[in-house]
C-alpha cells in the first residue's frame, strides 16, 4: 500500500526535469531573441531608445525588476515575435481524437487518431500574419499589442499550445525571458564578432528536442563606461 511519500531519488529526478524543462526553453529564447535583436539592427536601437526613455539604458546603475517590465512595451513585442517564428516547441505533444466526426479544415479526423498540431506552421500563416517570415515586433504593438498567448481567435499565436494541455510554463517564461532579455541589454553593448554584419548571420534552426539554432549565437558584450 502506497503511504504517500516518494524516495529521494525519484523527487531528486523530477526537480532535475522540472529545472532543464523550464530554464533550458527560456535560455533558448532569449538566445534567439538576442540573435534578431543582432540581425536587425534598427529594432536593436529601437529597443535601446524605448530602455533609454525609462531610464533603463545601457550601463544604467538602476537594475531593472519584473514590475519595470510594463514601462517597456517594445521589448516585450520584441519577445513576443521571438516566440512566434522561433517557438521552442514547433510541435505539440501528440493529443488523440477521442469523438468521432472531429473535422479539421476539411478532413475527418478518426475516433482514437493521434494529432501533432505544427505551431511553427500557425504562427507563419500567411493568412493571418502580413509578411509572415520577417520579423516585425511592431504587430504586437498598439491595438495587436492585445494578443495573448492563445491569440484573438485563440489559435491566432500559440507559443505554448492552447486549452487543458498548455504548457505550464508559460506564465514563468512570461516574466522571466523579457526580465534576462532587459537585464543583457543594459549591462552591455552587443556585437557581433570579428567585424561580422548581420547579413552574414546564420539564422536557420535545427530542431532536436528543441527548436535550437543551427550555429550557436555568438556574440560580444561591451560594457560603456
Amino acid at each position: 500500500m502506497s503511504t504517500g511519500e516518494m524516495a529521494r531519488d525519484d523527487a531528486i529526478a523530477l526537480m532535475f526535469d522540472i529545472l532543464i524543462a523550464g530554464g533550458d526553453p527560456m535560455s533558448t529564447t532569449v538566445e534567439w531573441a538576442l540573435a534578431e535583436l543582432l540581425d536587425n539592427p534598427s529594432t536593436m536601437s529601437k529597443v535601446r531608445t524605448e530602455m533609454a526613455a525609462a531610464s533603463f539604458g545601457c550601463n544604467s546603475k538602476q537594475a531593472i525588476e519584473e514590475a519595470d517590465l510594463i514601462r517597456l512595451p517594445y521589448l516585450q513585442a520584441v519577445v513576443k515575435e521571438t516566440q512566434r517564428l522561433h517557438p521552442v516547441s514547433p510541435l505539440t505533444l501528440p493529443h488523440k481524437a477521442i469523438e468521432d466526426g472531429v473535422e479539421i479544415g476539411g478532413y475527418v479526423i478518426p475516433k482514437g487518431s493521434t494529432v501533432i498540431i505544427n505551431l511553427s506552421a500557425v504562427m507563419r500563416d500567411p493568412d493571418v500574419w502580413e509578411m509572415p517570415e520577417e520579423f516585425v515586433p511592431e504587430r504586437f504593438i498598439g491595438t495587436d499589442g492585445n494578443v495573448g498567448m492563445k491569440g484573438k481567435d485563440q489559435f491566432q499565436y500559440i507559443p505554448f499550445g492552447g486549452g487543458r494541455r498548455q504548457c505550464p510554463g508559460m506564465a514563468l517564461s512570461e516574466r522571466v525571458v523579457p526580465l534576462v532579455l532587459a537585464s543583457l541589454l543594459q549591462a552591455f553593448e552587443w556585437h557581433l564578432p570579428d567585424g561580422m554584419t548581420s547579413d552574414k548571420m546564420d539564422m536557420n534552426e535545427m530542431f532536436v528536442s528543441a527548436n535550437i539554432r543551427a550555429v550557436p549565437l555568438k556574440a560580444v558584450p561591451v560594457v560603456i563606461m
